[in-house]
C-alpha cells in the first residue's frame, strides 16, 4: 500500500506560479512512477506530467516549458512548479504513484484568476 499526501495548491492570478508537493509513505520501495494529473470540472481527468524512478520525465503538450516535475527519491516525494499559470490550468490535481498499481492522492485544487 502507499499513501500520497498533496500539498501547494490555491489561488493564483495568470502569469503567476504555484509549486505543489506529493509527499509518498508505504512501501515506497515498489513505486516505480510518480505523476500529476488534472480534471478541471466537466473534464476527465488528464495525465500533466510524469516522472520514473530512473528520472526519465514525460510532459503533456499543454505544459512543456511552463511546468516543470522533479523527484526527491530520499524524501519519497514529487514536486510540480508549475509556471505562466493560465486561467485554463484551473483543476483540481492528483498526485499518482504506480507501484504494482495506481494510487492516487486526494486532490489539491489550483485556480488560476484572469
Amino acid at each position: 500500500q502507499v499513501q500520497l499526501v498533496e500539498s501547494g495548491g490555491g489561488l493564483v492570478q495568470a502569469g503567476g506560479s504555484l509549486r505543489l508537493s506529493c509527499a509518498a509513505s508505504g512501501s515506497t520501495v515498489s513505486i516505480s512512477v510518480m505523476g500529476w494529473y488534472r480534471q478541471a470540472p466537466g473534464k476527465q481527468r488528464e495525465l500533466v506530467a510524469v516522472i520514473r524512478r530512473a528520472g526519465s520525465i514525460n510532459y503533456a503538450d499543454f505544459v512543456k516549458g511552463r511546468f516543470t516535475i522533479s523527484r526527491d527519491n530520499a524524501k519519497n516525494t514529487v514536486y510540480l512548479q508549475m509556471n505562466s499559470l493560465k486561467p485554463e490550468d484551473t483543476a483540481v490535481y492528483y498526485c499518482s504513484a504506480v507501484a504494482g498499481t495506481v494510487y492516487w492522492g486526494q486532490g489539491t485544487q489550483v485556480t488560476v484568476s484572469s
